[in-house]
Formats: C-alpha cells, sequence, structure tokens
C-alpha cells in the first residue's frame, strides 16, 4: 500500500500524547501505556516527528529485561521468561544505568510536524525514518552513539523528536509499516557485512535467519552477490528461502555435518549459544566472524588455536559508519531490498506484540501503530 502524502496538510501539535513508557528492568508489567505524556518540543538542530509505525526489536527486549547486565548468562528468552536480575547499573546496552521512564523504540517511520532551531522548515511534511545509532549527540566520537529509544526517548509513541541531520527523507511506495521495518534490522544487518567486508562470489552463513536482522542480512549479501546459506527453524524453510536464502539448515542440527568444516568465507551471527563452536569450524582459514547478537546466550567456548592456526578474524559489530545509513536509504530508493512485516499491533498491544516476537512464531517484522 502506497503511502499518502500529508506534505500540505496543516498539523495541530496536542500537548499531550499516548505512548508506552519503560517503568524499570523487568517483565511487561514495565510497560505502561499512557496518554497524558508531554509532547516532546525539538530542540536546536532537531525535528519533531509524528510517528507512523514503529517495529520491534530484540533490543527493546533485551533494555527491558536488562539483559546486557554481565550478571545474566543466559539468553533472551531465558531472561524474559523471569530469570536472573540484574544490577540496574550495567543493564543497558552501553554498559550505563537507564534513565527511567523511558519511552523505548528505535524503528521510527513518520513524518516532520515541526523544525527546531536551525532546521530549514521546508523539511516539515517529508516523511522520515530515523537512524537508530544516533551519533549527533556524542559529537560523532568515534564508536560512540546513543541508541534511539534507550539513551534518548524513541518511537513507541505518537510524536518523537530527533536530530535533523540523522531523520532521513526516504522516496518510495512503501507504507509507513513497511519502511518502519528498515531501520534497526537493516542497519545492523547492513553494519555486519560491510565490517566483515562481504564481496561477491563468497559463501556467507546467516544465523536467526528468520528474524528482522537475519532476513535482511540474507537479502543484503545478496546484494552483494554473496552465496548465502541459512539457519532457521525447520517449519521456516519456505520463508527463508523465499527472503533469497540460496540452502537452509535446520536450527538445532549440527552445521557442520550439512556444510562440512573449512566451508564458508563468513559467517553473520545473531544467536551465539552452545552450536557456537560448529560456526568457527565451518569457517574457511582467513574467513570473517560478525556478531551483533546472542539471544542464544553470550557464553561460548573457544578453542584460541582454531582462532589463530586458521587466521580468522572476528568483529564485534555495534558502531556503525554514517554510509551504512545512507547507503540503506539509498537501496530502499532504488528497490533493492523489500520490506518483511509479518504482522502490526496497535501500540497499546506492546506486550502481545513483545510475546510473539520472543515466541518467534514469525518469519519478518512486528510492527507496532501508534493511535491516530
Amino acid at each position: 500500500m502506497a503511502a499518502v502524502d500529508t506534505t500540505q496538510m496543516p498539523h495541530r501539535i496536542p500537548r499531550f500524547m499516548a505512548a508506552v513508557l519503560l517503568t524499570g528492568h523487568g517483565g511487561t508489567e514495565k510497560l505502561e501505556f499512557r496518554d497524558d505524556v508531554p509532547v516532546p518540543v525539538a530542540g536546536q538542530n532537531e525535528v519533531l516527528i509524528r510517528v507512523q509505525a514503529a517495529a520491534v526489536n530484540n533490543t527493546d527486549i533485551n533494555t527491558r529485561i536488562g539483559w546486557y547486565s554481565k550478571a545474566i548468562k543466559g539468553g533472551t528468552a531465558e531472561g524474559a521468561s523471569g530469570g536472573p536480575r540484574p544490577s540496574s547499573d550495567d543493564a543497558a546496552w552501553s554498559g550505563t544505568a537507564l534513565s527511567f521512564p523511558r519511552i523505548q523504540g528505535a524503528d521510527c517511520c513518520g513524518y516532520i510536524v515541526a523544525a527546531g532551531e536551525g532546521v530549514d522548515s521546508s523539511r516539515i511534511g517529508e516523511r522520515v525514518i530515523v537512524r537508530n545509532m544516533l551519533r549527533t549527540y556524542v559529537n560523532y566520537r568515534p564508536f560512540e552513539c546513543w541508541t534511539f529509544g534507550s539513551e534518548c526517548d524513541g518511537a513507541f509513541a505518537q510524536y518523537a523528536k530527533a536530530p535533523a541531520s540523522e531523520t532521513y527523507k526516504v522516496n518510495c511506495d512503501w507504507s509507513d509499516v513497511e519502511l518502519a521495518s528498515i531501520p534497526c534490522a537493516y542497519s545492523t544487518a547492513e553494519g555486519l557485512l560491510h565490517r566483515a567486508g562481504v564481496r561477491a562470489g563468497e559463501h556467507v552463513l546467516v544465523t536467526g535467519a528468520s528474524g528482522g536482522v537475519g532476513s535482511a542480512a540474507i537479502q543484503l549479501a545478496k546484494r552483494r552477490g554473496a552465496k548465502v546459506t541459512a539457519i532457521a527453524a525447520r517449519g521456516k524453510a519456505a520463508e527463508v528461502l523465499a527472503f533469497g536464502a540460496d540452502r537452509v539448515v535446520p536450527r538445532g542440527e549440527n552445521v557442520v555435518d550439512h556444510l562440512g568444516r573449512a566451508s564458508v568465507d563468513v559467517v553473520v551471527d545473531l544467536v551465539a549459544g552452545s552450536q557456537w563452536p560448529e560456526l568457527i569450524e565451518v569457517l574457511r582459514r582467513g574467513g570473517r566472524y560478525s556478531v551483533a547478537g546472542a539471544i542464544a546466550g553470550p557464553i561460548v567456548e573457544l578453542d584460541v588455536r582454531t582462532l589463530y592456526l586458521k587466521d580468522l578474524t572476528f568483529f564485534g559489530c555495534t558502531f556503525q559508519e554514517d554510509a551504512i545509513f545512507e547507503n540503506l536509504v539509498s537501496y530502499v530508493e532504488r528497490g533493492e531490498i523489500r520490506p518483511i512485516v509479518a504482522k502490526t499491533y496497535p501500540l497499546k498491544d506492546i506486550a502481545k506484540a513483545q510475546e510473539d516476537f520472543l515466541s518467534k512464531q514469525f518469519a519478518g517484522k512486528l510492527v507496532l501503530i501508534p493511535p491516530a
């Protein structure tokens, strides 16, 4: 469905809005839907966005449950089901304490409705997405950033503010829901491939391939001309092949038995967990391993001899160079990638959306829609 052009529509900005407040680390009871939250005001070099859609991501749940704390040893699902509770001092992804209440939501698609000082008012009316790893607030220092919806309020609301320079106009015929599926998942996937230097003709193995980042990594690796093997639940194999994967290895089955040792150039990992050593075994000499998630558990066993005797290179991928998001916008506008949305929910049903996300029953993105 094509987006509605609201460029010429006047917009009255209310004093209060509906939003979901995260009131502390814990279960979904910490997510409080309210309709009396003050609308943010765009500051210098910022814009105010009327949010049309905001997708669900692992980082939202990880932050809510405090999974980033070093006290947590299990996977995301274990933490979400009432596992050990972390110290709040290191429970955010940046390793510092999170301030509450916080409006989460790393993915934002919407329309600019107000421009702060220093921003050209002609930008009002633009349909935009926000770079989820914000660099403005840390003065563009290398390897530093804020996550939209973590270190500052995000998109689980009717309105959100963001730096104008990191808010990108997108010209395409996608719906708002489809555009909202892009920022976090696709920038993470592109960052993984960029850091690992994936080239045409290489064999890339993608874990967690039916999720938002995994399905994005398949598309983006194929865009680079790579051969892609995906790891996913057997019941999702047809969908993952439709995303563009050349082959699917059923999740839980031995990867070495399926592919053979030294058969893969690059591993793009979002899962880690107990099967992690198999990923290292299938890498060729000189292979590259890039990681941006550990949903099956962050503690793994590494034989360091394998690392150095095979001349492997490991990339931990959080920070993103500016080109990552700019490239994504160009891919969307040129029709080189496509959105994969599994289901939408009203914003007030965020707890249900996150529970469905954790169930891993859906292939693609789950997207929240704020009240009109």
